[in-house]
């Protein structure tokens, strides 16, 4: 049995709004209890209050099943900027913001504006001052390995 598609399975089922969707699920095999990280989105953000819910119905269901033998230690979080995008959901909800894509045997940085079935578009400045220009630069997902919404503090 795959654990963490049947823990992602039950973690969807449980899901109340249509907005929310399972990002990620990562189950550590180190010794002493199992831990077990849900990673919960929405496309229209998500509120301390809806990890607790989820993390309360998932913890019911999973302290019923005789597969999870081991104790367990369960955390219902979302993706912080250290977890790269992994759903295309994900990157229509940060058009507009700048990202940091490994691609292949590069890296690309820029403003994300635009997300298709097939590819993302990031805008880049080159240069600076009177010589900054703006390139456009089109990524099929299947050349990224990683992509992180980047932060910036100005």
């Amino acid at each position: 049995m795959d654990i963490v598609a049947e823990i992602r399975r039950i973690a969807e089922s449980e899901l109340t709004d249509q907005s929310q969707f399972i990002v990620d699920v990562i189950v550590s095999s180190k010794q002493g209890p199992r831990k077990i990280l849900v990673l919960l989105d929405s496309d229209n953000g998500i509120k301390i209050d809806e990890c607790a819910d989820l993390s309360r119905a998932l913890s019911n269901v999973l302290d019923e099943v005789t597969w999870l033998e081991d104790s367990y230690l369960l955390e219902v979080s979302t993706p912080g900027l250290d977890h790269p995008l992994k759903l295309k959901r994900q990157y229509h909800k940060n058009i507009g913001r700048r990202l940091k894509v490994k691609v292949l045997e590069k890296i690309e940085e820029g403003k994300l504006v635009a997300v298709a079935d097939e590819m993302i578009t990031l805008e880049q400045e080159i240069g600076t001052g009177k010589k900054k220009e703006i390139k456009t630069i089109g990524i099929p997902f299947t050349d990224i390995e990683k992509a992180f919404v980047l932060v910036s503090f100005k």
